[in-house]
């Protein structure tokens, strides 16, 4: 069998609720290991504040809360603030009750407690793998998208050099000469692409050496 590649998990930031404080710390170190962000939280409303504020990619919450209850949490973003997101829950119990509540939810996957680390990771790592496969057909989409209105082929290599180095906001950051350095491009002709590009509101200048590449101008082409 394949060895999990963890370093996935790096692209991602994670809520994680949980009341018991010896545990959110520890859990908190192991996981700041490996992914992008760690939010702990102890209680559903803290839970609310971040994901206000924040970009989160996947929930961990505890199922039995001081004075309340994870699911009934995970329901109400749901329900209430139409805020779909990938969730782990950790439970200490195996009642039928909270088991059969999180598949009526579609949650992802439940750990018992007490957590172990591999299984943990592990878990984690199934939740996004589909994430990250589903980005890298979203990204050659992108490029076929985008290169089927390119005829030059160095412009075909600037397409995916750019599309390739995008961020999780779809930005790409970089000058004329850094794309001349891994390509064999003059400076005219780059120039002419990135105006054809932004003509067509694909690649929107931000600000100097940023660009927001906008997949949503290529479905209006």
């Amino acid at each position: 069998m394949q060895a999990k590649d963890l370093n996935i998990l790096n692209q991602f930031n994670i809520l994680y609720l949980e009341d018991d404080e010896d545990l959110l710390r520890h859990t908190t170190d192991i996981l700041e290991d490996f992914v992008n962000n760690i939010y702990p939280v102890k209680t559903s409303q803290e839970a609310m504040e971040i994901l206000l504020s924040k970009k989160v990619d996947v929930i961990i919450s505890d199922i039995l809360l001081e004075g309340e209850n994870g699911i009934n949490f995970l329901k109400y973003i749901k329900e209430k603030k139409d805020i779909n997101l990938p969730t782990i829950l950790t439970t200490a119990h195996t009642d039928t009750v909270y088991l059969l509540e999180a598949i009526k939810l579609k949650v992802e996957n439940y750990i018992i407690k007490p957590i172990k680390v591999k299984e943990l990771l592990d878990t984690l790592y199934d939740v996004v793998l589909p994430i990250v496969q589903q980005k890298e057909i979203k990204k050659h989409e992108n490029i076929i998208k985008t290169i089927s209105h390119i005829t030059d082929s160095k412009q075909v290599e600037i397409i995916k050099l750019i599309i390739n180095n995008l961020n999780n906001e779809n930005m790409y950051e970089g000058s004329y000469t850094d794309i001349m350095n891994e390509v064999n491009i003059s400076k005219p002709t780059l120039i002419k692409l990135f105006k054809e590009l932004a003509s067509k509101d694909i690649l929107v200048k931000v600000q100097h050496k940023t660009y927001r590449f906008n997949e949503n101008a290529l479905s209006l082409i």
